[in-house]
């Protein structure tokens, strides 16, 4: 795996550049999730933004969310900025660089920690994200949904058996390299695959099916209505609340899909308007339900009632600059 990674593998992604255990963290926690095409422009502008974890631990809220904003997952983005000041405040501003402290912070997990430490300080330790599960699973032809807990515990005893005691850094990018290059989860380039000859999935032809999957439901599906509301150039936004999906960024207020939202408007934010149009439905998926939303737009009259705590007007051309969700961008940009 070593050596195949050495002569084959990736060596140009940015945060291969450097075992600063900062940047090689954001890279970690972008990755989760994302592929490394979509990750790359997002690195850049958040380091250019947050050079250093004092850099991110100062900086407001929404100013890491807006630099988060199309990513997904904003969570991440909050526990981050979480972490940061953890580490300002309990580690002097110093990023950890081994393992158990890493894991100590929010937002990382084992297979996480072990990964920023083995680049950043050469530290042994096995990772098991998405990438390692399929490879290990497909290489010892272990049956089961990975994510389930008797799957997933016999996953990480293999792991930790087959960490070498050198070449840290080599062999964990090899594990993520393989996976995400040849041993995809599709059309797997066996061929081409270092571990082949001694792979069971191979030898017994059921790549498609390991790793096992588990059982899809069908997602459930929610309508709401999107009150876009405008006065003088300035849009009204609206922040949502941290648990949930889109927790802490800006977007347009939502009513009930059948409700008026002239009524609505004046109800709940005091606001008197005149109906525009109504849009066309934009429909989004999220890991656990399918929403689809219903943009009606306003014209907003000018008002001397108090906007509540968690609203605000923002210039359209303050709007690039916002934590907004990717959807609700792409709409305000018609």
């Amino acid at each position: 795996m070593v050596d195949w990674q050495r002569t084959h593998g990736r060596h140009d992604l940015p945060w291969q550049r450097t075992r600063d255990a900062y940047r090689i963290w954001v890279a970690e926690i972008m990755l989760q999730q994302t592929q490394v095409a979509t990750v790359i422009p997002y690195y850049d502008r958040f380091l250019a933004a947050f050079p250093d974890v004092s850099a991110l631990a100062r900086a407001d809220e929404d100013a890491v969310l807006a630099q988060w904003s199309g990513l997904g997952y904003y969570r991440r983005a909050r526990h981050m900025h979480a972490a940061a000041r953890e580490v300002v405040d309990r580690h002097g501003g110093t990023f950890p660089r081994d393992s158990a402290t890493l894991a100590a912070l929010p937002g990382i997990g084992p297979s996480t920690a072990a990964a920023i430490a083995a680049f950043a300080s050469g530290e042994r330790g096995a990772i098991l994200d998405g990438n390692v599960k399929r490879v290990l699973a497909r290489h010892r032809g272990i049956d089961g949904d990975p994510a389930s807990p008797a799957v997933e515990s016999a996953l990480w005893a293999l792991a930790r058996r087959l960490v070498p005691r050198e070449a840290i850094g080599a062999y964990t990018q090899g594990m993520m390299d393989l996976g995400a290059t040849l041993c995809t989860r599709t059309k797997p380039r066996c061929g081409d695959c270092p571990v082949a000859r001694d792979c069971v999935a191979r030898r017994e032809g059921r790549t498609g099916e390991l790793p096992g999957k588990r059982s899809r439901r069908a997602l459930p599906h929610r309508e709401v209505q999107l009150v876009w509301a405008e006065r003088a150039g300035d849009v009204l936004l609206e922040r949502r609340p941290s648990t949930g999906v889109w927790g802490r960024l800006w977007s347009l207020p939502e009513i009930d899909v059948d409700a008026d939202p002239v009524a609505a408007l004046a109800e709940r934010y005091g606001i008197g308007a005149r109906l525009l149009e109504r849009l066309a439905p934009i429909d989004h998926a999220f890991t656990h339900y399918a929403l689809t939303m219903h943009p009606s737009r306003l014209a907003a009259k000018a008002s001397r009632a108090a906007l509540p705590a968690e609203c605000i007007w923002i210039a359209r051309a303050d709007l690039a600059g916002a934590a907004l969700p990717a959807p609700i961008r792409k709409l305000l940009a018609r």
